[in-house]
C-alpha cells in the first residue's frame, strides 16, 4: 500500500471505532493472542517501575486496563477512547469481571485529554497509533499529562514486522492465530518502524527507541526535564 493511498484512507476513515465496529472489536480483543497480548504488555509497562496513576489512550473494550489491575494492584487506571459505543462496552466488561475502584474509563479524544499537566506516571497505548488523524497533537498532549521522567509507550503492529519476530509469535500462538491479530488492520494502515519512530521529531519527547512485545512494535517517549 503506497503512502498517498494510505492518507487517502486516514482522511476519510473515522478515528474511533462506532458501533458495530465496536461489538466486532470487543470479540476479537477477547481471543487467546489479543488476552496474552494484553499481559504481555502489561507486563513490559511494569518493567518501568511502580507508577501511581496509569492512562490509557484509546482503551476500546478496557481489557489491557484488567491486565495492568494485576500488574499495578496499587496503581489509579484511566482508559479513555473517542468512541461512546467503544467506552460503554469497556464499561460493561468492567461490570462483567468485577468492578475496580482503582479504575475508570471515559470519553476522550487523544488531542484534547481532559487531565491536568503532569498528572500521570506513565501514558500506554495499544493498537491506536494508526488510528489517529494528528499524532503529533496527540503525542504532545500525552507530553503534557507525564510527569517529568515519566514515559510514554506506543505499542503498535507494524507493516515492517521484523521476520524473526513473525516466526516467533508464528510459532508461540499459530498462523491462525497471527492472523486473528491482523484482521483489525481493515480499520487503519499501519505505520512502519521507521514512521513510528520519526513520530517522535516534532514533538518535546526524548526518543528512548522501540522494541517488540510479542507482535507489537513499542515506540518509547521519555518526557525529561530538558524538555519542559
Amino acid at each position: 500500500m503506497n503512502n498517498r493511498w494510505r492518507q487517502i484512507i486516514k482522511k476519510f476513515h473515522p478515528e474511533g471505532i462506532p458501533w458495530p465496529g465496536s461489538v466486532l472489536y470487543n470479540a476479537l480483543s477477547s481471543t487467546r493472542i489479543f488476552l496474552r497480548h494484553y499481559e504481555l504488555v502489561a507486563r513490559d509497562v511494569a518493567r518501568y517501575g511502580p507508577a501511581e496513576c496509569i492512562l490509557d489512550i484509546g482503551t476500546g473494550p478496557g481489557r489491557l486496563l484488567r491486565a495492568m489491575g494485576k500488574a499495578f494492584p496499587d496503581t489509579r487506571l484511566i482508559g479513555v477512547d473517542i468512541s461512546p459505543s467503544m467506552v460503554e462496552t469497556a464499561r460493561q466488561n468492567m461490570e462483567k469481571y468485577g468492578r475496580n475502584p482503582l479504575m475508570e474509563v471515559r470519553v476522550a479524544n487523544a488531542n484534547a485529554l481532559p487531565f491536568g499537566d503532569g498528572t500521570f506516571d506513565r501514558v500506554v497505548s495499544t493498537g491506536s497509533l494508526h488510528h489517529w488523524k494528528d499524532p503529533f497533537s496527540a503525542l504532545s498532549e500525552a507530553h503534557r499529562v507525564l510527569k517529568v521522567n515519566g514515559c510514554a509507550l506506543m505499542y503498535d503492529l507494524v507493516r515492517n514486522m521484523p521476520k524473526p519476530v513473525c516466526r516467533e509469535v508464528r510459532a508461540r500462538f499459530g498462523a491462525f492465530r497471527l492472523a486473528i491479530l491482523w484482521l483489525h488492520s481493515f480499520e487503519e494502515p499501519f505505520l512502519d518502524l521507521e514512521e513510528m519512530e520519526a513520530l517522535a521529531g516534532p514533538t518535546e519527547f526524548t526518543l528512548e527507541g522501540t522494541h517488540f512485545t510479542g507482535a507489537l512494535c513499542c515506540l518509547v517517549l521519555k518526557k525529561t526535564a530538558a524538555s519542559v
